[in-house]
């Protein structure tokens, strides 16, 4: 498992590219035939990519979480990226849709991904236990946002959130952007509560993605391709334009479950 430790907002002002990318942008997360586990010391999550083939793949349990299993102290959200696929938790099979959400709730024990799904996990530490639960693209709370004058255009589809999916610290999501769309999260926020990572997915081969990060008067960017995810800090601002339509899921955990706890800067605040 990789690890990701943790950034003052005054570290990344002299940080250049390479640098950046090494610390905040996760560009091997979906490895065939694999489990792939980062480690981030940002409110210590853990996110992953798992992406089984001829056989299901078993949730490994790494050594630094001194654990008999991955979820003893953990919760566990899972996003499938690719096709209708089985998750199964302590043998019961959840045949999970494209786009679609699981929710492992703390004290579960054998995880396994069969193919052909590309799932996406987060995962974060938690006091308490909720059941597992599956909800299908679709079922979440769906907000429709945005205005073709401001290319920005989508679906937002809220799964894990303390009116949904019941979590201990989890918010957990997918945003689709419609065809001509390119613009999310603008204007811009922070929320100092929670830190946040985004999985950016259904990025053409030749399109990218230019992800907006850092303090809003000191920002930064990544240029981002198809399935890699980018750690966000609660300090950071998260947004970002593509060069086409794109999807991507939002995972969130922190202080509290609050999704309209935001603060925002509008464009011209950004520097």
């Amino acid at each position: 498992m990789q690890n990701r430790y943790a950034c003052a907002p005054e570290h990344v002002q002299g940080m250049d590219t390479s640098e950046l990318r090494e610390r905040f942008l996760i560009e091997d997360l979906f490895q065939t035939g694999a489990v792939t586990l980062v480690y981030s010391h940002q409110d210590r999550v853990i996110i992953g990519g798992a992406v089984p083939v001829d056989v299901p793949l078993p949730l490994p349990v790494p050594a630094e979480l001194r654990a008999q299993s991955f979820c003893d102290r953990r919760e566990l959200g899972i996003v499938n990226v690719g096709q209708d696929a089985i998750v199964t938790v302590d043998g019961t099979d959840y045949t999970i849709q494209a786009k679609g959400c699981l929710y492992v709730g703390r004290g579960a024990g054998e995880i396994t991904f069969a193919a052909p799904g590309r799932f996406y996990l987060f995962s974060a530490p938690a006091h308490t236990s909720y059941p597992t639960v599956l909800v299908q693209p679709g079922e979440g709370d769906q907000r429709h946002l945005g205005e073709a004058a401001t290319s920005n255009v989508r679906t937002l589809n809220r799964y894990i959130h303390p009116d949904g999916i019941a979590s201990a610290q989890i918010s957990m999501g997918v945003t689709e952007l419609a065809e001509g769309s390119m613009w999310n999260t603008m204007p811009a926020h922070t929320h100092n509560r929670r830190m946040e990572a985004y999985l950016y997915f259904h990025v053409a081969d030749d399109a990218r993605v230019v992800h907006l990060m850092g303090q809003p008067e000191e920002t930064r960017h990544l240029i981002v391709a198809d399935e890699q995810a980018v750690i966000s800090p609660s300090w950071s601002i998260h947004s970002g334009v593509g060069t086409r339509a794109y999807s991507f899921v939002w995972a969130m955990a922190g202080e509290n479950q609050d999704f309209d706890d935001m603060d925002h800067r509008t464009i011209t605040q950004l520097r």
